[in-house]
């Protein structure tokens, strides 16, 4: 009989680290325009508390996932999706990155700069971080449900669950 591996194996640090920087930042995303559109400023507030922490949380998910690339390629049938979603990230990584320094320079007051100008900013950085913040989750989804990546396969019988 074969043993279940430990849970706690470095490939899975990744998926554990990825979904709170991904709720947080599509929540930025949707708490900046509706401070856009309704002129509230307690909405762009909490905007920029969920893009700070959703971009930190995003850097995380990157190293976490770097750690998982060295155990998961070697099994991978087409590790160019790997790549590709490594590299994606790495990409949404720093446009959330610029957004979060976009909405924080909203608080210089010393920016000749207007207010509503640098919110349309966030915004637009935002929506585009979305966009490849919901591609790189395609790519790793890919990865996992096509590809097994980091997923333990159960033997025919499932003797190990005995």
């Amino acid at each position: 009989m074969t043993e279940l591996p430990d849970f706690w194996r470095t490939e899975v640090w990744h998926p554990l680290a990825v979904h709170l920087p991904l709720a947080a930042l599509l929540l930025a995303t949707l708490a900046f325009m509706v401070s856009l559109f309704l002129k509230k400023q307690a909405w762009y507030q909490t905007g920029v508390f969920l893009i700070i922490s959703g971009t930190l949380g995003a850097w995380v998910a990157v190293y976490t996932g770097s750690m998982a690339d060295a155990v998961v390629v070697r099994g991978l049938c087409d590790p160019t999706v790997l790549e590709s979603h490594e590299n994606q990230a790495y990409l949404t990584s720093w446009i959330f990155t610029l957004a979060s320094v976009t909405s924080l320079s909203f608080y210089l007051k010393k920016l000749k700069i207007r207010q509503n100008v640098i919110k349309i900013l966030v915004v637009v950085f935002a929506l585009t971080g979305s966009v490849f913040l919901a591609r790189v989750g395609h790519l790793g989804a890919t990865l996992v449900y096509q590809q097994a990546a980091g997923v333990y396969v159960p033997s025919e019988d499932c003797s190990e669950f005995q």
